[in-house]
């Protein structure tokens, strides 16, 4: 059997343990022949691959990025896309079946072509960790450890000058980022778009902070839409898909703070410097796992689903039951968190 591999959508660390891992576990144990295709779908609309041998993998788990590409490239659209037109594709490369590893978008795309009868296997990406169905995704503890790194050094700065920090990280619809690096960086106030928070209650937590003697922190997802507002804060328009380009929210709030407090604050946006890197220990294997796990599906003729992590385990579980809905941060969770506040 020829299984071609993809990675699509934003990049994250773990995506070459994945490849590694299907790789090495498709070779010793079926003796299967790999390719890769670059640029996600692109590459499969394009019929542009190339090899993967057991070499090619060659210590690429410690790797940041993915060497095979990747773009947000829509699998239906031009005339190459299409159930059909990738089947066709498909047939003339001889691969057999493809293991889609990606987010959201790419697992929505996968499910669609599945339904068509193409023979589709998914793997979880995404560092926001908002994927349904399984409890962790890979990237996610690299992305918490790249922020909380990050905050521990503002803090120095802020305890320094007795200012307020406010660090800004990843989460469009989801504050798992936030949740997680604002406990273990020990924040002040952690915001997040699932909960919405007025402007004084922040300042209440930011001046109950200073008045204990400390250097108020304050961790806030890109995507926290404060009481009262509509959206959550975009300046820079929208990208090709027509999403607001979100980022910015905590150089609206440290002025804000620091005119209602009284305390000199200093904002930071964390930004891409979380998806880059080394993927963490946890990350390295949880991908390994996955990608050894996809090959096993397709060995089964697991058609139409995707591996997941449940406590410890690995499961296969239904494409639809990953895309249908965002895992958000639940309201017990948030506030378990917010007995540390202020």
């Amino acid at each position: 059997m020829r299984i071609g591999l993809l990675t699509s959508g934003g990049d994250c660390p773990g995506l070459n343990a994945v490849i590694r891992g299907a790789v090495l576990n498709g070779i010793k144990s079926y003796d299967y022949e790999f390719v890769g295709f670059r640029d996600g779908w692109r590459g499969v609309k394009e019929g542009d691959l190339m090899p993967l041998p057991r070499h090619q993998v060659r210590g690429i788990s410690k790797q940041g990025g993915t060497i095979l590409g990747t773009s947000r490239t829509n699998p239906f659209e031009g005339e190459n896309g299409g159930p059909e037109q990738i089947r066709q594709t498909l047939a003339r490369l001889e691969v057999d079946a493809v293991i889609a590893i990606g987010g959201e978008g790419t697992l929505a795309g996968a499910q669609r072509l599945c339904e068509a009868g193409l023979p589709i296997v998914g793997v979880p990406k995404t560092i926001d960790n908002d994927l349904d169905a399984t409890d962790y995704t890979f990237g996610f503890d690299t992305a918490n450890q790249i922020a909380v790194e990050a905050i521990d050094r503002l803090r120095t700065t802020g305890e320094s000058h007795h200012r307020c920090m406010v660090a800004e990280v990843m989460g469009r619809d989801v504050g798992w980022i936030a949740l997680h690096a604002g406990m273990a960086s020990g924040a002040h106030a952690i915001l997040i778009p699932e909960v919405s928070t007025s402007m004084e209650q922040i300042f209440t937590w930011v001046r109950e902070a200073h008045e204990r003697g400390r250097a108020p922190l304050v961790v806030v997802s890109e995507g926290f839409v404060p009481e009262g507002e509509d959206a959550a804060f975009s300046s820079r328009g929208v990208d090709r898909h027509g999403r607001p380009r979100l980022g910015g929210i905590g150089e609206v709030l440290a002025p804000l703070i620091e005119q209602n407090t009284g305390l000199e604050t200093r904002a930071t946006v964390l930004g891409h410097i979380q998806r880059g890197g080394v993927p963490t220990a946890f990350d390295r294997v949880l991908a390994t796992r996955l990608g050894m796990a996809s090959v096993d599906s397709v060995a089964a003729g697991q058609w139409g689903t995707m591996v997941a992590l449940h406590g410890t385990q690995i499961n296969r579980v239904p494409l639809s039951a990953a895309v249908n809905n965002l895992k958000r941060v639940p309201q017990d969770r948030y506030d378990e968190a917010k007995i540390l506040f202020g």
